[in-house]
This record gives structure tokens, C-alpha cells and sequence, in this order.
């Protein structure tokens, strides 16, 4: 198993949820509320006078519990979708030694 974290602008959350949602590959996902802080991009169009000044930016994280085998199809999938909030989005995948229901 391993799994999936994506760390999205906020405004991807729906998004994301909807395309997760489509995708036989995920049985479920947890979105937690981040703050993105570090060197910030002038570039980076989600970078507002806002965040400029309060020096982070709101972030939405998303972990996902896959099949070793479905992660680069889920990644995959998401590099393709046509959301500029989505691409601007960083990844990591872990393995996981052990899950399961208490």
C-alpha cells in the first residue's frame, strides 16, 4: 500500500474531490486545511496581496490510501486535468508498513 498526498491551492478542493470521486482506483480521501508557508513565487497566480502580507497561502491537503499498483494512474490522471489550481499542486507518495480499522 502506499500513500498519496497532495497539497493543492484552496480553491482545488472541489475539484479534486469531484475527480477523486470518478476514479475506480480510490475507495476514499481525507482533505485536511494546510497553510503553505516558504519562499512564494512572484509568479504563482494564487499569490494575492493577501498572502503577500500574512505570508502564507491557504492550502487544502488531500492523503489517498492506494493499491501500489494505482498510484502513477491516479497521479497520471490528475496531471491532466485541465485546473490551473490542480497544476500547481505538489505531491509525495509513501509506503504504508500497515493499516487497517480499530
Amino acid at each position: 500500500m502506499k500513500i498519496l498526498t497532495v497539497i493543492s491551492h484552496a480553491s482545488a478542493q472541489q475539484d479534486l474531490s469531484d475527480h477523486l470521486r470518478s476514479l475506480p482506483q480510490v475507495t476514499g480521501f481525507t482533505f485536511t486545511i494546510v497553510e503553505g508557508h516558504g519562499v512564494q513565487s512572484e509568479k504563482d497566480p494564487f499569490l494575492s496581496a493577501r498572502d503577500k502580507v500574512v505570508g502564507f497561502m491557504p492550502r487544502v491537503r488531500v492523503d489517498i490510501l492506494l493499491e501500489d499498483t494505482d498510484v502513477d494512474t491516479v497521479i497520471d490522471t490528475l496531471r491532466k486535468l485541465d485546473n490551473s489550481a490542480i497544476s500547481h499542486s505538489v505531491y509525495w507518495v509513501a509506503a504504508i508498513d500497515r493499516g487497517g480499522h480499530l
